[in-house]
């Protein structure tokens, strides 16, 4: 089936609230009405949550070195503090969709802003890594509720496909801002404040959406929504922990513990395929992705956001940990890259209208694998090496802005549009699912090559516990360096500041390959949809 040429989803059921406020059926008799103030007011209010993710992403990357030196956790509980938050958004989004649709999506949306703020205060003050992985673990549920439903209001507040159209321009947009400003913002906070500040950023963001909401959120449900099958959401969850587990600890080496652990996952990734087939009301429609369009532009959404958090990760600890930059000035660094995402997220749209999304995002994601092979390349102590990180960022970042802009957009005009809201949440977590599995898999890859590599690089003469603890994460060799005598101390550091830059360049590489993978995709999967005619 053919892209929808607008790149807009459908519009609400009939029922639907009047967007502009002033209550009414909706239906197709009304789907060329404009929205109008008040609906665009809705939008910035919508904006809030997406603006907060991407806030809570970016800033939290930042604050790795300093809640490992408070709380000095093991390398899997950093990357459980770092990843367990996106993996708890991929398995509950449809979920979610599918309560919103049956309580109403704005009620959902507050429950959600409400129960965020908590989690974020219990992690802003969490006494160590363990309490640390609960409240993200807390903020992925709570997180969870407020994308599908911002995703069908705004569908509900705009019926015009061009107004419909520059709205979900404007919604990834946001986000690229919040990447943009995290790092600053964040990095504001790290200077002068404890790491926990970092988590606070979210507070006053869930307060004016509770606030504004009810005034300028029209409600909206679907009265025959399937209802919520909790077998299915616990089989999801069953499937995607265990295998990430495993992602993890066999990073460490082969063990019996995560094989099983995998096993276990696969088998209950099966069983949950077969009981959605057999559901009259499945969790997820397996039946969508019998569309070539649908599944290629559900891939690319995937490994793009796979191959950007992976290298994100190791980028903002390369420069604090190994150019010595502080987390504000790190933050600063990482803004010319992030307003190239904002500038590519919002001219993406325009050049799909003239050349099809298939090539644009194909064009981009060819110039990111040019970024990520320019990021293996850098190496600790090297002339311009800072400079080197930013242009690398900053042509990833023109790839993924495409990306970003147009998948939602192409997963959903790529199905009938009765299937127009099970897509959009299937298109959601694919993107949260794929920044968490780049945290895990990309993540697990680098540190064990960090660890091979640092292990061969230990000077002779470190004590058994420092030399340990370096093998662990940069962040500890670090710590402990500053606590052996001279020379020891630097040799150390030096060692491992050259380990952690081979698992970058591994990294770098393997999102280059990836890149190039999802690229071939989109001039052939997608090389007939999109473009206005």
């Amino acid at each position: 089936m053919p892209v929808d040429t607008d790149l807009t989803p459908a519009p609400e059921a009939p029922g639907a609230p009047d967007p502009g406020g002033a209550g009414g059926t909706g239906g197709t008799a009304r789907t060329a009405e404009r929205a109008g103030p008040r609906a665009w007011a809705g939008l910035a209010v919508l904006a809030l949550p997406t603006l907060l993710l991407a806030l809570d992403l970016s800033v939290l990357h930042l604050a790795v070195p300093h809640l490992a030196a408070d709380l000095q956790p093991t390398n899997t509980q950093l990357l459980w503090i770092i990843d367990i938050y996106g993996f708890m958004i991929a398995g509950f989004l449809v979920t979610m969709g599918t309560l919103g649709d049956r309580i109403g999506r704005r009620r959902l949306l507050l429950i959600g802003a409400a129960a965020f703020g908590a989690a974020s205060l219990a992690a802003a003050y969490a006494p160590g890594p363990e309490a640390l992985i609960v409240a993200r673990l807390l903020l992925g549920v709570a997180g969870a509720t407020l994308m599908p439903s911002t995703l069908s209001l705004i569908s509900n507040l705009f019926l015009d496909p061009r107004q419909r159209g520059l709205a979900f321009a404007i919604w990834a947009a946001m986000f690229s801002l919040g990447v943009a400003l995290g790092p600053v913002l964040g990095g504001v906070l790290l200077e002068h404040f404890w790491w926990g500040s970092a988590f606070l950023l979210g507070l006053p963001v869930m307060v004016l959406l509770l606030v504004a909401g009810p005034l300028l959120l029209p409600e909206s449900r679907d009265p025959d929504a399937g209802r919520v099958d909790p077998a299915s959401v616990l089989l999801s969850l069953a499937a995607m922990l265990p295998v990430t587990y495993a992602i993890k600890e066999l990073a460490h080496g082969v063990a019996v513990v995560p094989l099983l652990a995998a096993a276990g996952g696969a088998g209950a990734g099966a069983v949950f395929l077969r009981r959605q087939r057999r559901l009259a009301d499945p969790l997820l429609d397996l039946g969508l992705f019998a569309d070539r369009s649908f599944r290629g532009a559900l891939l690319i959404v995937l490994v793009a956001t796979v191959s950007v958090s992976g290298t994100y990760l190791f980028v903002t600890q390369y420069l604090q940990l190994v150019e010595g930059q502080s987390a504000f000035r790190a933050g600063l660094w990482l803004l010319p890259p992030a307003a190239v995402l904002i500038a590519a997220s919002v001219a993406a749209p325009v050049c799909a209208r003239r050349f099809r999304p298939g090539p644009v995002m194909g064009a981009g994601l060819v110039s990111a694998a040019a970024g990520y092979l320019l990021l293996s390349r850098v190496e600790p102590g090297g002339a311009g090496d800072i400079a080197v990180i930013v242009v690398a960022y900053a042509l990833v970042n023109s790839g993924i802005g495409p990306v970003l802009a147009l998948g939602t957009e192409l997963v959903v005009g790529a199905v009938p549009p009765e299937k127009a809201g099970a897509a959009s949440a299937i298109s959601e977590t694919s993107s949260e699912l794929g920044v968490a599995l780049g945290v895990a898999v990309l993540g697990s890859v680098g540190t064990a090559v960090y660890r091979a590599d640092v292990d061969g690089r230990v000077p002779d003469g470190t004590p058994e516990a420092a030399a340990e603890t370096a093998r662990d994460t940069l962040a500890g060799a670090a710590a402990v360096a500053e606590e052996l005598p001279e020379p020891l101390g630097a040799e150390l550091l030096g060692a491992a500041r050259e380990a952690f830059a081979g698992g970058l360049a591994t990294v770098g590489v393997i999102g280059a390959v990836l890149s190039l993978a999802v690229a071939a995709v989109a001039f052939t999967a997608l090389r007939g949809g999109g473009a206005e005619k």
